[in-house]
This record gives structure tokens, sequence and C-alpha cells, in this order.
């Protein structure tokens, strides 16, 4: 079954949106497409406070994950004027130079406006709809407001990280505003067309004012209503979290994934709790290019101050399968990936 001959649906190009993408991200590109349905490259989100889930699964699978994912959170402007720090640039830096593969979200905290009312709307919480009065739609309708020009100021200050990166010679695999349609993040809670036209706005300002062509760019609107278009997308991904133990494809969101756009475009589990099983993938070919479960109880509880591996919504059976299956990719396994073979 690994070697079947793949549906003319994962047949992807690797021709990044970005004209000017680079040698870093192009290489990227070409494996993910050349690997796009008949493997799966596991992966795994990294805590925003601590990070032992790498060392975790290492210590329980005897590997490690493919992709790494970071977030560009305690960054943001309004958490580090409250003293928020933050080193998943330098993490991501060490992780590719190791070589393993890099993606980034970015829990965006409201420009301003944060209510900071204890116990769940605190400056903490401030990329949730809940915890901000910012308003997304306001802001976007008026370039000469301030409240526009505080997006701007925010998307320059990850613009400067990811400028890091770039010069680090790392690709990203960047997924900004992520779960829009849900509504619970700011970003989303005034509809399609206000993020839609923020997309846009941080594409052209990301790619043509700062020049970042190490990026990948995944959208993860999760509704056909909020795509942006084919022009500004190179990967769609999908975040899933099923009851506990579900191990399914989950082949109807893959379905519905592929039906944004006409074009054949890579689809990944950009985010996951538990982990769908790869025999199930293959039966079903809802094959994911990636999935990235998400941290804390996701991977680890805490007993007697030790922390060990949980069982809740991934057991470890189930976890070890996954990391030594043949479909799945694991770190000691990607190539070359600073010297990989560019596709015509």
């Amino acid at each position: 079954m690994l070697n079947a001959e793949r549906q003319p649906r994962f047949n992807v190009q690797p021709n990044l949106v970005n004209p000017n993408a680079d040698e870093s991200a192009q290489r990227l590109m070409s494996y993910l497409c050349d690997m796009y349905g008949t493997r799966i490259l596991t992966g795994q989100q990294i805590g925003v406070v601590s990070t032992p889930e790498l060392e975790i699964l290492h210590e329980v699978t005897g590997k490690y994950p493919a992709v790494y994912g970071f977030d560009f959170m305690n960054y943001s402007p309004s958490r580090t004027e409250r003293g928020a720090e933050c080193f998943d640039t330098d993490i991501a830096i060490d992780w590719w130079q190791s070589g393993g593969i890099v993606t980034f979200c970015w829990h965006w905290n409201a420009p301003k406006d944060l209510i900071d009312l204890p116990p769940d709307r605190t400056w903490g919480s401030g990329f949730y709809t809940k915890a901000t009065t910012f308003d997304v739609q306001k802001a976007m309708a008026d370039e000469d407001s301030e409240d526009y020009k505080l997006l701007i100021r925010d998307i320059d200050a990850i613009s400067i990280q990811l400028q890091r990166l770039q010069d680090a010679g790392v690709p990203v695999l960047w997924r900004p505003l992520h779960e829009a349609s849900g509504g619970w993040f700011w970003w989303g809670a005034k509809g399609a067309d206000p993020c839609i036209r923020l997309w846009k706005l941080m594409y052209e300002r990301m790619t043509n004012r700062h020049k970042l062509n190490h990026l990948i760019w995944v959208w993860n609107g999760q509704h056909a209503d909020w795509y942006p278009g084919d022009e500004y997308v190179d990967i769609i991904g999908e975040d899933i979290y099923p009851p506990d133990r579900n191990y399914e494809s989950q082949l109807d969101r893959f379905q519905t994934a592929l039906s944004y756009t006409a074009m054949n475009k890579i689809i990944a589990l950009s985010e996951n709790g538990p982990i769908p099983d790869p025999d199930l993938m293959l039966r079903d070919q809802a094959l994911w290019a990636w999935n990235c479960t998400w941290y804390g109880t996701f991977v680890y509880d805490t007993v007697d101050g030790r922390r060990v591996y949980a069982e809740k919504y991934t057991e470890l059976d189930q976890l070890i399968k996954f990391y030594h299956h043949p479909y799945s990719v694991t770190k000691d396994e990607l190539p070359d990936l600073q010297n990989y073979p560019l596709r015509d």
C-alpha cells in the first residue's frame, strides 16, 4: 500500500506564491511535494512556557518528530510591553540546524484594548475575542487610524523575528491568523472580510516591504468563505481535536480542505489532539502532509513532581505505532533539506 501510485490530487507542483521565494523555501517545498501522498511528517508543538514535549516523546518512542511547532505569541508588542519574554526564534534556529523542519503560528495578542480581568480575560489571553474589545473590522476600514497603524506595528515586530530566521537560513511553514472562522480569536471576530484583508495586508507587507522570502504560507481559516485566494496560499492546514483516543483518519475534514480551491494544494493536519492512525489514513487516502500534536497535557502529565507521558488523548502503544510506522517520517529520516534538490 505504501508503494501504490499517488492519486492525481496528491501531485502538487512546488510553485510558491511568492515569486521571489528563496532557495531554502524552494528546497523545503520541493521535499514536501515529493513526499505528499506517500508519507506523513510527524510533528509536535512547543509549550509556551516550558518545553518538555520533545524529550518526553524521545524517551517513550526513541524518536524525535520531523516538524517542530513554535509560536510568536510572546513576541506580540502588547505582551512584551508587559514583560513577556520569548525564545522560540532561537530554539527554532537550533532545530533547523540540527536537521528538523520549523513551523510557526502566532497567537497574536490584540494590539490594544485588552480587558485584563481575571480569571480568563487577562492580558495573557489577549488573543481571544473574550479578552479584548479591539475591533479588527474598524481597524481595517481606516488606514489612517491608530488601530490600523498598531496592526502594522505588530506585523513589523514579528517580521523582525522572521528576518532572524531568514538570516539563519531557516525556511518557515508560516501559519498566521489560524482558526479564524471559529470567531474565538479577535482576528476572526468580525467575519471573513476584515480577516481576509488582514491576511493580504500581512502577506504584502512581509513579502514586499520586509522581503521575507523564506516563508511558505500555510492558511488555516477552516472555512471556504475565509479563503483569501490561491495567490496568497501555499498550503492548507486543518486543526482537528476529536474525542480522546479517537484515531480516525479525519477523512471528512481532509475532503473539506480539498474543496477550498480547485488547485492541487498540500493539505496538512496543522494541529491535532489524538493522532490519527496511519493505517486508517492510508485506507481512506486522507494523506495529511504532516501533523502537529498540541502541547501540554496532550503529551505529558506531572506525577509526583515528574513529567511523564500522558495517555489521555493518544495511548502510548498508539503513539509508538505512529512514530515507528513505515508511513511516518521522524526527524532521523529527513534528508539534508539545506541541499535538497530543487524540482523543475
